[in-house]
């Protein structure tokens, strides 16, 4: 007979007779028995290179027995008849099938030993499906999950011992700013594979040929386990059907194939199936099937979960995470299809399992953001396959998940929540509990998850959620869109708590929850849900000059969407010029080039020709709406489109046919904006069609009406194009300027313009003609105004009838043509514009250098021609120094007690220019310049704020005297705008400039704060007895704006800073008052108790002292580890220092002091125990042991540190209840009102028992499937772990 004839080339007779040397009775065969396949003693060399002659003995055997396990086929002889036979026993023969397989399993084994292997497992998971191969004793749980195992040994891996980690990709910090973007993450470690695995691929190469042969030999093992499967129940084999679990998912990941070939898996015969995958799904089919037992008994919903989570498990190991290449995506696609038609198929007991699943998705679920959107879709298309009971309860527990205390968590739930948005509505049905049908609408995930996590403690939670919130509006889902709506409907959100509440988002400390609360506030703004009004508007804008560079970008493209979705809104379009145009002069080259790349996309790259204009194409129709705003609303601007394109113009990016094609647009309705272009580029693009130009001016200069933007720009592009005209020409254009100059009807713009082109037309390589020809022209105007200003202010009853507007413009026009002839400026110009001033004085006399402007007699003439007057002679002034030192002291007299605002303000700006001209006269004016940073008019606050950032930015001016303390007292301005620009002058523009800045005047502010003036040292400088009063914040009424003062100098403190700071305390304040330098009297209290409470902010607590945020987690991976160990270190190494100096220098100071106080009941004291409760929280320990010198005090405070560690025990306690209490309360909490009162506790108690339970019922740590675990270990398994010890 064949099958006698080939299981003869196995030699089991010489194997049967064999004898062990050091076992004298025991044969080969026995001993591998009594072994129990775990170990095998060497086959006699002889018999196996007998075994091995024949390559293909084990697959001859195969193919012999095959037809013997056909258990349908009646006509077939029992195998094991035939064995007995023919004297064939089953003990030698599963025991040579042993030795191949176990030889396969040995370190580094060959490619012949491979293939041997997996030909022996193949063949003894065939004996196991003959009918009778239990009773036979063929069956054994080592030896068939060793051959279960075989496609794990045999198949090459991935990673030898120098790729024993999977590190996954990412973006490096930048080196130089220390700033960390995308450090390379590993969110759990890799495997720890024994040093046996380790060197497994050591020195073996495959070919593929010899893969290809390993893949035929796994490919027949897998066909002939899952033939097995059919038959062969797994019921009572938890380790084995473990086993075979782990082997189907092994091959997942070797090829994708079409998905819906899944659903025909289970009708094919074995033998049609090629592909590895579907082998593997075909025999998770078959695991599932009720013949294995029960629901989900041999694990197959637990393995295919870690395909889903796209990890890695091996025995003895952490899931680790695998790349999301290709092929793991394809393996997780194939996994939600596949379990979903399991579902569909075994619903009643699928279910259960499915919820199981999700549960344990979300609690696995890591931190990093493509693994969360790949597990939330999951998640998704699980529970579309769920009823809408089952839906319904999966909301509810995911609602308690959302508010978990890890960060990951709730992050998740978002992600969850928002895909579960895409998905269609679920109507309530009969059989939804009426609990549980509040949890089916979409309003639940939108308001009681995604919006309720708008505040979360945690930044991360916070931004994820405010980008939600914006995605559910982008949704196909009316629904969501609808949810959102109904947020904002409600008229309490729409004013001023809407503005307020993004206000604080998009001031967020932390940077993505800013880049995410603007991302919702466009889309807020984009799709209605809030109103387009500036104010909404200017939280975008505002934001482009945000201090991180990523928030500004990120702003810029937010008003790049809303300008692309609302295009024709000219509130959008002023709101995208006011934050974009500023961004060229950022201070960052990378947010520069972005604002040039949106001017170019948005307007540039649309200007077309007269010829190629379409009212129906959008994007031509904004870009001039755009210019034309900057003619009008937005002409403040300008400067910053001058900038753009000074930049452009090295690029030659201005083509004669855009020039031509600009020039065509100078006639038309677009005139005024075309003329603003060709302003910009006139001086840098080719030549210039001058005759359109000319014609043009020749129209403006004839027209009745003045376009006063228009205007100026034509004026600028023929200044811009003097040079190239010829001689008849610039004199015909220089007499129509002076014609126009001298009829004194231009608006003042126009005039300054003007005067400018003349200066321009006036330029000549010979600089003395030049000069001649400002004299000649200019002294013109000089003389004109003169006459004018003569006959009205000096002649008798001149001042009668007077017309204000036209002694404004001749005010403007001497200032302005002053500046270029200085030469004809005479001693009557000024006493001229001084009369305007001081119509009191007459010629010749001196003007008393006390008095201000408004202090000589009643002046008659309005406001708004002595504003002028004030500019016009600082103009003088600037050109005439003894006219500046003359006027200086009236001047600063006029800040001091002057009444009119407009006056007030001009004098600042003159006084401020004349610093730049005059630095070392005016610098000892700068107190009475500061002095209108508490001015009463808000304009003049800001005004000098902005005029003295200036002078110190260029250095005119050094932080002499109180002038730090004044700028510092600009952070508490009434108005909140004026403090933001205080901070940002201070931050952003000066202590770039003087890092030291804020340290060096720490602790003179605050004497200076509280008023107090005994110290020998501090606060010592002159001031007037009203300055000391505009600039005190002394008192208990004031305590909140100065300590808003420290906290902001603090916060921008280096950490060394706090640490010297810290030192200086003590021996600067509190030791002069141990020494009795200074008394302990009722000036000092407020002193020293500001002292003790600034010692006590968590501003002073030293970075590298403070943990991480409140709500944040550490992540996981190595560079975020090793620089835990690092902070770990340094932080210990402070402490230390912090420690010998507080033990030093401050312990003894406070001993003394604390006697002190105690002596005369100062209140002072109450504020001493505090700072010492907050400071020894870190010195818990050794309280006794740092206070050795005065036993009450320590005694005092370890009784004040028990009581505060008591509190917070309590409050923590207090908070636990209460979230417990609402821990899966219904949103809605609609408690009927007829209860009574003890019907009321007997319900609460009732449902708080009720939370308890669903926590720890459905909490997916604790939650799991009983007795279905899911790592489960037989006693079998055990005892065998036990032998392998001997």
């Amino acid at each position: 007979m064949e099958l006698i004839r080939a299981l003869q080339l196995l030699k089991l007779n010489s194997v049967s007779s064999g004898m062990i040397p050091y076992l004298s009775r025991a044969s080969w065969v026995d001993a591998v028995w009594d072994f129990e396949f775990t170990h095998t003693d060497p086959l006699d060399p002889v018999i196996e290179e007998e075994i091995k002659e024949d390559p293909d003995v084990f697959k001859t055997i195969y193919k012999q027995l095959l037809p013997f396990s056909n258990k349908d086929d009646d006509n077939t002889q029992s195998v094991w008849l035939v064995f007995g036979e023919n004297g064939v026993s089953a003990k030698p023969l599963v025991a040579v099938l042993s030795y191949f397989i176990l030889s396969a399993k040995a370190k580094s084994p060959s490619l012949e030993q491979r293939l041997c292997g997996l030909q022996a497992a193949s063949l003894y998971l065939l004996l196991l499906k003959i009918p009778g191969s239990v009773a036979n004793k063929v069956y054994h749980q080592i030896l068939f999950d060793t051959c279960l195992n075989m496609p794990l040994k045999c198949w090459p891996q991935d990673s030898g011992k120098k790729r024993k980690k999977d590190t996954l990709k990412s973006s490096q910090g930048d080196p130089k700013t220390g700033k960390r973007s995308k450090p390379p993450k590993k969110v759990s470690e890799e495997m720890e594979i024994d040093d046996d695995e380790d060197d497994e691929e050591e020195g073996v190469y495959f070919s593929p040929q010899d893969l290809l042969k390993l893949r035929e030999g796994i490919v027949l093992l897998v066909r002939t386990l899952l033939r097995l499967l059919e038959r062969f129940s797994l019921r009572d084999k938890p380790q084995s059907a473990d086993s075979c679990v782990q082997l189907t998912i092994f091959r997942i990941y070797i090829q994708r194939y079409n998905l819906l070939r899944i659903f025909c898996l289970f009708s094919r015969n074995v033998d049609q199936i090629q592909s590895l995958p579907e082998l593997s799904y075909h025999g998770l089919g078959l695991l599932c099937s009720t013949i294995h037992g029960e629901g989900d008994e041999v694990g197959v919903f637990r393995k295919l979960l870690y395909v889903i989570l796209m990890m890695k498990t091996q025995e003895r190991s952490k899931p680790c995470l695998l790349a999301p290449s290709q092929a793991v995506c394809g393996a997780r696609d194939q996994a939600i299809l596949f379990i979903s038609h399991i579902v569909d198929n075994q619903r009643e007991a699928a279910l259960p399992l499915l919820r199981i699943l999700v549960q344990h998705i979300c609690h696995q679920m890591v931190e990093k953001s493509e693994y969360r959107v790949s597990g939330a879709q999951a998640v998704g298309k699980l529970m579309a396959k769920m009823p809408c009971q089952d839906y319904a309860a999966i909301i509810k527990w995911l609602y308690s998940y959302s508010r978990n205390n890890k960060v990951a968590f709730r992050m998740f739930a978002l992600d969850v929540a928002l895909v579960l948005l895409e998905q269609s509505e679920r109507d309530v049905d009969d059989t939804v509990d009426p609990e549980l049908a509040v949890f089916l609408p979409h309003r639940f995930l939108v308001h009681n998850i995604i919006y309720n996590h708008r505040n979360d403690v945690s930044p991360t939670v916070r931004g994820h959620a405010l980008h939600c919130l914006a995605q559910c509006l982008e949704l196909g889902s009316q629904n969501a869109t609808k949810c959102v709506h109904e947020l904002f409907s409600n008229s309490k959100y729409i004013t001023t708590e809407t503005l307020t509440l993004f206000k604080k988002h998009v001031s967020d400390p932390k940077i993505n929850a800013r880049k995410s609360a603007l991302e919702t506030v466009m889309s807020l703004l984009k799709h209605g849900v809030i109103s387009c009004s500036a104010e909404n508007l200017s939280i975008l804008s505002d934001r482009c000059r945000d201090p991180a560079v990523s928030v500004k970008k990120k702003a810029m493209q937010c008003l790049m969407d809303l300008l692309t979705a609302l295009p024709e809104n000219r509130e959008v379009q002023e709101a995208w010029l006011r934050g974009v145009l500023p961004a060229v002069m950022d201070s960052e080259s990378s947010v520069q080039e972005k604002a040039l790349e949106c001017l170019d996309h948005v307007v540039i790259a649309h200007i077309k020709s007269q010829g190629k204009y379409r009212d129906d194409d959008t994007s031509q129709k904004l870009a001039w709406d755009l210019l034309g705003l900057m003619c009008e609303k937005c002409q403040d601007l300008s400067r910053y489109f001058s900038k753009t394109f000074s930049v452009w113009a090295p690029q030659q990016k201005f083509t004669p046919a855009f020039v031509n094609g600009l020039l065509s647009h100078t006639d038309g309705e677009r005139a005024a904006a075309a003329w603003l272009l060709l302003a910009k580029i006139a001086s840098c693009s080719p030549k210039l069609n001058y005759g359109t130009v000319l014609d043009t001016w020749e129209n403006t200069i004839r027209s009745p009406v003045v376009s006063v933007a228009m205007t100026c720009h034509i004026l600028s592009v023929l200044g811009d194009i003097a040079s190239n005209l010829n001689d008849d020409t610039k004199t015909r254009i220089v007499d129509d300027l002076m014609g126009w100059l001298k009829t004194f009807s231009l608006p003042l713009e126009v005039i300054s313009s003007c005067v400018d082109t003349l200066v321009r037309f006036s330029r000549s390589d010979n600089t003395q003609d030049t000069l001649r020809f400002l004299d000649r022209f200019c002294g013109e105007l000089v003389s004109v105004c003169e006459s004018y200003l003569s006959g009205v202010i000096l002649q008798e009853k001149g001042a009668e009838n007077i017309n204000e507007d036209l002694l404004v413009k001749h005010l403007y026009t001497l200032g302005a043509a002053s500046l270029h002839c200085p030469s004809k400026v005479g001693k009557r110009i000024f006493l001229v514009v001084q009369s305007v001033l001081t119509p009191s004085e007459q010629p010749g006399d001196e003007l008393p250098a006390s008095q201000p402007l408004s202090r000589f007699k009643p002046n008659s003439m309005p406001t708004v021609v002595r504003a002028h007057a004030v500019i016009t002679l600082g103009k003088l002034c600037l050109q005439h120094e003894e006219l500046m030192l003359k006027y200086l002291p009236v001047f600063a007299r006029e800040l001091e007690v002057g009444t009119e605002l407009a006056v007030r303000s001009n004098v600042v700006v003159v006084m401020c220019d004349l610093c730049v001209r005059y630095t070392n006269t005016v610098t000892r004016y700068i107190p009475n310049i500061s002095a209108c940073l508490r001015d009463k008019d808000p304009i003049v606050r800001e005004q000098t704020l902005i005029m003295l950032t200036n002078l110190l930015q260029e250095e005119y001016v050094k932080w002499k005297g109180a002038l730090f303390f004044r700028f510092a007292i600009v952070l508490v301005d009434p108005d909140p705008a004026i403090a933001d620009l205080c901070e940002y002058c201070l931050v952003d523009l000066l202590l770039k400039k003087s890092p030291l800045m804020f340290s060096q005047h720490f602790i003179e502010c605050i004497f200076h704060f509280n008023s107090y003036e005994k110290h020998k040292k501090y606060n010592q400088f002159l001031q007037t007895e009203s300055e000391k009063s505009k600039f005190s914040l002394k008192g208990r009424q004031n305590q909140g704006k100065r300590f808003r003062i420290y906290r902001f100098l603090l916060k921008n403190f280096t950490d060394e800073q706090r640490f010297n700071i810290t030192t200086k305390i003590c021996q600067d304040i509190l030791a002069s008052f141990v020494d009795s330098e200074l008394p302990l009297d009722s000036d000092s209290s407020e002193l020293l108790a500001d002292t003790f409470d600034i010692l006590s902010l968590k501003e002073m607590k030293l970075t590298a002292m403070s943990g991480p945020a409140a709500g944040e987690e550490p992540q996981e991976d190595e560079m975020a580890m090793a620089k835990a160990v690092l902070q770990v270190a340094q932080k210990k190494l402070v402490s230390q220092v912090q420690k010998r100096n507080f033990v030093e220098n401050v312990i003894p100071i406070i001993i003394s002091l604390k006697n002190m106080l105690e002596e005369q009941h100062s209140p002072v004291l109450k504020h001493l125990m505090a700072y010492l409760q907050v400071t020894m929280q870190d010195y818990r320990s050794e309280v006794k042991e740092l206070f050795a010198a005065d036993e009450q005090l320590a005694a005092e405070v370890e009784y004040n540190l028990k009581r505060f560690e008591k509190e917070k025990q309590q409050q923590e306690q207090q908070q636990m209840e209460n979230q417990l209490a609402n821990f899966t309360f219904s949103p809605q909490r609609n408690v009927s009102q007829t209860y009574t009162y003890i019907g009321n506790i007997m319900v609460y108690c009732l449902i708080l028992i009720t939370n308890i339970f669903f926590y720890f019922y459905f909490h997916p740590p604790l939650r799991k499937p009983v007795p279905r675990q899911w790592n489960v270990e037989s006693p079998l398994v055990q005892k065998l772990r036990s032998k392998k010890r001997f």
